[in-house]
């Protein structure tokens, strides 16, 4: 049986452990990608997601583009993207995210979206596009791609996945026996099948898991293995942060020394990659991942 490191329960207040706390985004860079950003109307999981990581990320020039508007059609309770109808989807936005990740001069662009259940195409279309566009307006640039489940709509996963992008990334989120809890809208075994399809068409596969919302070691091991069972390359570990008063509440603050140990059995359990810690999200150091 491994020994885990005391880890932090919430206090009341749910203060924060110091090896959470960050520093404020500054810097030149950072205001140069939020103007870009918002000259282009273009949405970023960074900000939409308050992702902890945004001045470290822009600030080095890269951000992650949110295509398919900013408004998901599901409910997960974890998630700081607003949840409601959709917006009719704008027909330029797979150009403007080409143009901006061409005026960023981006080595590597990492892409993800919404969940858009309400069309026919579940936004598929939509995806193979902004693909097609940063091709050819930076034929040197990789990517990544964060997709969702498209519903075991197995077609319309392959119409992404005919586009070649270097890494696609399906995250799992949270262990199997929280699924109702954090994702009610999602399937495990949906996301495990999805995450195979897309290594069997040819792909590089990987997947994020939060932790802190109240799963076991026993759990975090098993939706490791699943993982590797069916066939992800890359994993990602990191801490959950509730980001409003609405969502999941903290169960436990994950003590770094429990994260560093995650990768080092995770590596030796056949990851080729594990990027495990308290600050770690799914797109972090994503130009690693290749």
């Amino acid at each position: 049986m491994i020994e885990l490191p005391l880890t932090e329960k919430p206090k009341r207040k749910r203060t924060k452990p110091n090896w959470l706390k960050i520093d404020l985004p500054t810097g030149e860079n950072y205001r140069k990608v939020k103007k870009l950003v918002k000259e282009n109307n273009l949405h970023t999981i960074c900000e939409d997601g308050k992702c902890p990581n945004m001045g470290e990320c822009w600030g080095a020039g890269t951000a992650t583009f949110m295509i398919l508007g900013n408004t998901c059609t599901r409910s997960c309770s974890f998630c700081a993207v607003a949840t409601g109808r959709p917006n009719e989807y704008d027909i330029d936005e797979p150009s403007r995210v080409a143009e901006a990740v061409k005026l960023m001069e981006v080595k590597h662009c990492v892409i993800t979206s919404v969940n858009r259940d309400e069309l026919k195409d579940l936004g598929a279309g939509v995806w193979a596009a902004t693909i097609r566009e940063v091709r050819e307006q930076s034929p040197n640039t990789t990517m990544e791609t964060l997709i969702p489940d498209f519903r075991a709509k197995w077609d319309l996963l392959n119409l992404v996945l005919d586009e070649k992008p270097e890494v696609v990334s399906h995250n799992m989120e949270t262990v199997e026996r929280l699924y109702r809890r954090v994702r009610p809208q999602a399937k495990y075994e949906r996301s495990l099948e999805q995450i195979l399809r897309t290594k069997n068409h040819g792909r590089r596969t990987k997947s994020g898991v939060m932790l802190g919302l109240g799963e076991t070691k026993e759990e975090v091991f098993k939706i490791m293995e699943d993982l590797l069972e069916h066939k992800c390359d890359v994993l990602t570990l990191g801490q959950y942060l509730q980001p409003t008063k609405m969502h999941l509440q903290v169960e436990e603050y994950v003590h770094p020394d429990t994260f560093a140990m995650y990768k080092e059995e995770g590596e030796k359990m056949g990851f080729d990659i594990v990027e495990s810690g308290p600050m770690v999200r799914s797109s972090y150091h994503a130009e690693k991942h290749l």
